[in-house]
Formats: structure tokens, C-alpha cells, sequence
């Protein structure tokens, strides 16, 4: 029988799709396993990199974009796994993550899902990976600026926890819990329906957990553009979780739904820009590849690139970082990305058997895909 079937849900993100693909396979060495991209029209060359590089993988092709939720159900239907992990593609996950958690959920009895611990590309913590249920209090709390409530920073960043709300982004649940939920709320193109899920699986008696002790990259800022069509999702999506789910009196549902759109067209006029390109005057490569570090040269001629095949090192002298997965492993990078954070420098990846390196300076932007 399949222990684990992951439903990778791809728009147009070929590279950081790659890359996740490439530590997923290496994840799951040890488990009988399948992987499902479902791809939802993207224009890019997923598919055809999907189909030439990973052609064990199955691969759904939709005709059209038809949104985060329905497409993993779908790629649910086709599952046979007794665990089920819905995965973003723009997500990296350390070599051990997966033995420990499925090992995990196997210890535990009515279990819901299971989440895990998030650095964005800079290192940094992600508080979103645990939280609350955002009633309507704690969300126009959020609104209003005040998160305290709405992350569970009652649990620490490393523990091991009950919680309420988990993301989409990396979630791990019994394929026939899954099912008897109802799966992903299908009204949902976009946002909200991972805390959908997440309460229903509460209502119905089971409990979700935070495993804090295995940290995933989730770049976050490359499945979609935080412009107004974005905030308009996912404030649209809080407005369908409230009316599912929370009985409120009409003069609450009037000051949420103004404290929303209020909010939008605020934040739509302060949507991030992209940056404008920092000069970079000198480079480190973390690799024993030679034949990488002269092809690096060549394409950033005359900036000087340096390689080092071990850290520690005074890194804060370069511009950009970049490692080498063919050297370390994801879960070594993972750690010295933390470990360097506070450097503030452009960290990057070289995927195993890649010649591209990729990553990402801020969540709420693109990141630098780079083919050399």
C-alpha cells in the first residue's frame, strides 16, 4: 500500500517547482510514496520540465485555471496514499522532514492535520505556519494591527502543539479524513480555504498539530502577485469562511465588510513594487562544483565570485550567497540560512543536477530565478 501521496498544485512557477520536486523525491527515500503535480494551465514550461525531468511524477494538466481548491481535490480523487500532502511548489523540504512527521501522525489518534515549521527565503520565521481561528474578533483585531491573536505565539517556533489553523501550504492528513470532510470547500479559488478545512476537521472532532521540529523553506511570494486581484481573493475568501461558519449580527457583518474593503483599497495603493536591481560586487559560491563556479564567472564577469566548500566563514563581505545542493544537503542549507539571517544578504540555491540557482529576498515579492 502507498504510504503518501503529495498533490503539488503548479501556476507558473517552473523553476521553484524544480526545485521543491527535487527535495520532495530526495524527502522520500524512505517512504513508499507518490507525487501529483496538477498544473493549472500554466503558460510557463512546467509541464514539459515535469515530463521530461520527472517522468515517474504524475502529472495533471487542467485546461484552464480553475483554482487552489478544486484543483487538489483532484489531484485527491487520483491519490492512493493512506496519508495525503498537499504541497505548495514553491516550497523546500529537508531530507528527514517527511520520515518525521508521517512517524508522527502514526503515534497520534484522531489526528486532523499536521503543519510544520516555515523560514521565507531569508531565513526568517513565518507566524502564519500556526494560528488561531480567526473570529471575527481576531480578525478585525488583525485588521486594526494587533497579530497577537491571530498567530498562536503561545506556541513556540520548535514545539510540538495542538493548534487550530494550519496552511495550505504544507498539510498532512489521512486521505480518507480528507474525504470525510468534505476536502477543500470548492467556493474558495483562493485563500481561506486551508482554514476552511482546518475548522471543519476541528468541528468534526479531530485535532491539528504543529510539528516544530522540522523547518520547510516556503518562499511564499511566488504563486501569486500581492496586487488588488490578490487582496481582493483573499478578503473575498474571509467574507465566505464568516458567512459558512460564524453567526454574526448585522451591524458586525456591516463593520467587517467595510473594515475589508477599506483595507484593500488601502493596501492596494501600497501593493510592494519590484525592486530595482541591487549591484552585486562580489560573490560567494558554497560548492566543490568547479564547473559551476566558471560558468557563475562567466555570466557575472568582472564581479569576482570566490568558492568555499565549507562554512563558517566572514560572510558578510559578499554580496550574494549562493549554495551548492549537490554539496549540501536541503537540510543543511535550511540551517544555515537561519544561521546567517541576520546578515541580510541574497541567499540563494543551487538545485542537485540544476544549472539555475533561485531564491527569494522578501515574501512578498517574486524571486530571482538565475540560468547559467
Amino acid at each position: 500500500m502507498t504510504k503518501l501521496s503529495i498533490i503539488i498544485v503548479n501556476y507558473n512557477v517552473q523553476y521553484f517547482l524544480e526545485q521543491c520536486l527535487i527535495s520532495v523525491q530526495a524527502a522520500c527515500k524512505n517512504i513508499s510514496h507518490e507525487i501529483i503535480v496538477v498544473d493549472n494551465s500554466s503558460t510557463d514550461n512546467s509541464c514539459i520540465m515535469t515530463k521530461e525531468l520527472f517522468f515517474e511524477i504524475k502529472l495533471i494538466k487542467n485546461n484552464e485555471n480553475i483554482g487552489f481548491a478544486k484543483a487538489n481535490n483532484i489531484g485527491v480523487e487520483q491519490a492512493k496514499g493512506k496519508y495525503i500532502l498537499i504541497l505548495n511548489p514553491d516550497t523546500i523540504l529537508p531530507e528527514n522532514c517527511l520520515d518525521e512527521v508521517v512517524s508522527f501522525a502514526d503515534k497520534k489518534k484522531n489526528i486532523g492535520a499536521i503543519g510544520t515549521r516555515f523560514i521565507d527565503g531569508t531565513g526568517k520565521f513565518l507566524p502564519e505556519c500556526k494560528r488561531n481561528m480567526p473570529t471575527i474578533e481576531i480578525a478585525s483585531r488583525k485588521l486594526m494591527g494587533d497579530s497577537k491573536r491571530y498567530y498562536a505565539s503561545n506556541i513556540g517556533e520548535e514545539e510540538i502543539s495542538k493548534v487550530e489553523v494550519l496552511t495550505g501550504a504544507f498539510m498532512l492528513i489521512k486521505r480518507e479524513i480528507y474525504n470525510k470532510v468534505g476536502g477543500f470547500d470548492e467556493d474558495y479559488f483562493m485563500f481561506g480555504e486551508d482554514i476552511d478545512l482546518n475548522y471543519k476537521l476541528l468541528n468534526q472532532g479531530f485535532q491539528n498539530y504543529y510539528y516544530g521540529k522540522s523547518t520547510i523553506i516556503h518562499y511564499k511570494g511566488e504563486s501569486t502577485v500581492k496586487d488588488k486581484v490578490y487582496l481582493n481573493n483573499f478578503y473575498g475568501a474571509m467574507q465566505i469562511f464568516y458567512k459558512k461558519h460564524f453567526k454574526s449580527n448585522s451591524i458586525s457583518s456591516l463593520l467587517l465588510n467595510k473594515a475589508l474593503k477599506t483595507l484593500i483599497l488601502f493596501k492596494s495603493k501600497n501593493v510592494s513594487k519590484v525592486k530595482s536591481k541591487v549591484s552585486v560586487n562580489s560573490i560567494l559560491l558554497i560548492s566543490n562544483d568547479m564547473d559551476n563556479l566558471e560558468k557563475i564567472k562567466t555570466k557575472f564577469h568582472p564581479v569576482p565570485v570566490s568558492i568555499i566548500k565549507h562554512l563558517p566563514v566572514d560572510v558578510s563581505a559578499y554580496d550574494k550567497i549562493i549554495f551548492d545542493n549537490s554539496l549540501m544537503t536541503f537540510k543543511e542549507i535550511i540551517f544555515k540560512f537561519q544561521e546567517i539571517k541576520k546578515i541580510h544578504k541574497p541567499l540563494r540555491i543551487i538545485p542537485n543536477n540544476t544549472s539555475f540557482f533561485i531564491g527569494s529576498d522578501s515574501s512578498r515579492e517574486k524571486g530571482e530565478v538565475f540560468i547559467f
